[in-house]
This record gives structure tokens, sequence and C-alpha cells, in this order.
């Protein structure tokens, strides 16, 4: 990745963290069989042991450790490194409701935030980059957590969306004194003022900027799937926030959207929908990583000619279904890095590990290739890697446990009977 500094709410989290003092605690885990990474296989029994929230050692054989405050017995699951999610929205559940965008209340998408961030910790995800949600939401999660006060997922956030005005996420759409109250606080027009706004969202706390690069399937204002930012808008965004050591994610649909913002330089895209093959070796010789949220497609899929989307939503939801997993492909036989994310709150939070399934059925990955992407790849992704993503001494204690063996069946991670996130175990 070209930046790999990650701030804001990790840089908040620590400094919450730094005012609990705590005494620290020894946990050995009994594993029956241990995945450290999808690079390797799976090997028989073993004990690992955590203090505090870093794995301290793994060794052969369920051994007995002396001083131990806690010891847990998984001698009959398969232990692996806990799973990443490059595109969540916690303060979102599914709904056709367009309108609830201008009567949900801080203190609700507060207390969404947190029921989401548990059902997805309980799901075997461990660290996750929130790319749509309310920045203060997201900034209470991060210390609340950090506190200790409850367990969850790690999570990077992007504050809201750049958008267009009337493009994707801009809410719009309502009588004149309601939108007075809701207009212009995540929308640019030209390259001055989305340079300025990319500030202010990294003033906020920001550790990754997200835009919208195109239109948006769910939106009930855009017309269409095109590009929405000009090439230069999109330049602009990139360059100031890489300028701040920040990276960027672009929403985007539709093949000249996703070429321009590749072009621009951004870090990821974000669904990839239309994704052409001259478009896809563009990615690869940028360096742009792919996250396809194949599971927002299956998820919209379902709720398709039920009366749950207005008929607008619904005729873009057929041309993005018509083509479903297209681009992954695309990507994939260009050499493009493919990395996990679900776009989960468009789907229901805990659902996440469908997404393996659909890697391997549409995007024609391995098992094998499927965990990697949500855990070595998505951690490098996310520059972290010398942290998260593998079962290693040093490495964070992001731990979970599952019946079978993940490495040859992509079903088995969406059952995980055990979750240690940050060293926390997770009820």
């Amino acid at each position: 990745m070209k930046f790999q500094r990650i701030a804001g709410g990790i840089a908040l989290a620590a400094l919450a963290a730094s005012a609990v003092a705590a005494q620290a605690e020894k946990v050995v885990i009994l594993a029956g069989h241990v995945i450290a990474g999808p690079d390797g296989e799976r090997s028989g029994p073993a004990t690992i042991t955590v203090v505090d929230d870093k794995i301290e050692s793994i060794v052969p054989g369920n051994q007995p450790v002396d001083g131990a405050d806690k010891i847990v017995d998984l001698s009959s699951k398969t232990v692996l490194p806990g799973l990443i999610d490059l595109h969540v929205h916690l303060g979102s559940d599914p709904s056709g409701d367009w309108w609830r965008e201008a009567i949900e209340t801080d203190e609700w998408i507060t207390l969404t935030n947190a029921k989401n961030a548990r059902l997805t910790a309980k799901a075997g995800f461990t660290t996750v980059r929130d790319v749509g949600n309310d920045p203060r939401a997201s900034a209470a999660q991060v210390r609340a957590e950090a506190m200790g006060w409850f367990p969850g997922p790690r999570i990077i956030w992007a504050g809201m969306p750049l958008s267009t005005i009337g493009g994707h996420g801009d809410v719009h759409g309502f009588r004149p004194e309601v939108m007075a109250a809701l207009e212009g606080q995540n929308t640019c027009t030209g390259a001055d003022e989305c340079a300025a706004l990319t500030r202010k969202t990294v003033r906020e706390g920001a550790a990754v900027v997200k835009f919208m690069a195109t239109g948006g399937v769910l939106s009930q204002g855009d017309k269409s799937l095109g590009q929405a930012f000009t090439d230069s808008e999109m330049t602009s965004i990139i360059e100031t926030s890489h300028a701040l050591g920040v990276p960027v994610a672009a929403h985007a649909h539709a093949d000249a959207g996703i070429h321009a913002a590749t072009m621009a330089g951004v870090d990821t895209i974000e669904h990839g929908t239309f994704l052409s093959e001259a478009t896809a070796k563009e990615m690869k010789a940028h360096g742009t990583v792919l996250v396809p949220t194949l599971l927002a497609f299956k998820g919209i899929g379902e709720q398709l000619g039920k009366g749950f989307y207005t008929p607008a939503v619904e005729d873009k939801i057929r041309q993005t279904l018509g083509v479903f997993g297209q681009g992954c492909r695309r990507a994939r036989a260009a050499g493009v890095t493919v990395a996990f994310g679900t776009d989960s709150g468009v789907t229901a939070h805990g659902r996440n590990a469908e997404e393996f399934e659909l890697l391997v059925d549409k995007c024609g990955m391995s098992p094998r290739e499927a965990l990697a992407s949500a855990t070595t790849v998505a951690a490098k992704v996310l520059g972290m890697d010398q942290q998260i993503g593998r079962l290693a001494p040093g490495y964070s204690a992001d731990i979970i446990a599952v019946e079978g063996n993940p490495l040859e069946d992509a079903t088995a991670l969406q059952h995980v009977d055990w979750v240690m996130a940050q060293g926390k175990i997770v009820d």
C-alpha cells in the first residue's frame, strides 16, 4: 500500500487505554488444531499463551502452564487468527426506508453501532474498517472498547463518506426545512472544496477517507451508477488525504469511475461492479486493491420484488445482479489484489462470513485464498500485517475457534464457536 499509517480512531483508543491501569492477565488456550496463517497448514494440538492483548507463545501439544489466570479448552476446535472485514457500516441496519436518514438521532446511531460491533465480533471479525458512519458514534465506540467497557472489534473508521451534491451519500429529497439541517455536511464541489472537506474529515479523526466515485445502488436520488466526482475532484481528495498520511477508499460501480479513481491514485476500490479488463490492468499497474463486497449483492437480491426497496432502487439492483461477481473475476485474472469486505449494514451484521463462500463461487478463489483475503491480505491493506492477520508471538491476541478446516471448507467460518478480540474474550 502507498500509505500505511493508521491514526484517528486507533490514536483515540490508545489515549483512552492509557488511562486504564490493569494488572497483566495470562490466558492459556488449549487448541485442538491451529492455523497460524493461510500460507501454512493446519497443525495438531498446541498451547497458546496470551498476556494482556498480545500472544506470548505458541508451543506444540496441550501443555499445562503455571500461573495462568484462565485456561480455555478448545481441544476439539480449530484455532486461527481473528478475521478482518474492510467494508462495514456499524451504524446502519438493512432498510428500504430511505427517509430514516432524516429521523434517526445521534443517540440511536451510537446504540446501533454498539449492537452491531458486538454481533460482528461474535461472528469472528476482530478488526473492521467502517467506511461510512457518524464519526462521533465511531469515536465513542472505539473509546468505550479501549476503556474495557465491553469487548469488540478493532475499528478503523472513515466517518461520513465524501459525496457530490445529489449523489450517493448525499441525503436529500426532503422538505426544505428538513434539508436545511442536513445539507452540505459531507458534499463538495470543485478541487478546493473537496480538499477542504478531506482535511476536515481527517481532523475529525478518520483513519481512512472514503468518497463516492460513482452513483450508488441503494441511494434514492442519483439516477445512474456512473462517475460522480470529476477527475480533478478525485485527484484533490486523494492527494490531500495522502499528504496527511491517510489512505483513501473509493465507492465505485461504473468502470469509468473505477478507472478515474485508479488513475488518481486511490488505495482501494469498493465494489468494482462493472470493472473492465482494461481497467483491471490499470489497477494492477497502480497497486490498487479491490474490495468486492459480494455479500451486499446477495443481500439486496434477497429483497428484490418484495416491496422492501423503491422501484428506482430495484432498477439499479437488477443492473448489478446481471453482472454479479464479474468484476471480481476480472480483477483476479489481471493479478489485482482482492481483499475481504462485506458492506454489512446493507445486510444484517453477523452474516459477514457468508462472503467466503461467495469469493469461492463468484470470484473463483480457493478456500485458502478466501481466508487469506480476510487475514494476511486485509492486514497488509491496513498496513498492520506485523500486528494482525496471523497467530504469532508479539501479534495482537485476535483469535477465533471453529469446527472443521477453513483451508478446505469456505463455509466453516460461518459458525464461530469462540472469539478473543484484542485479548478480551467475547462472550
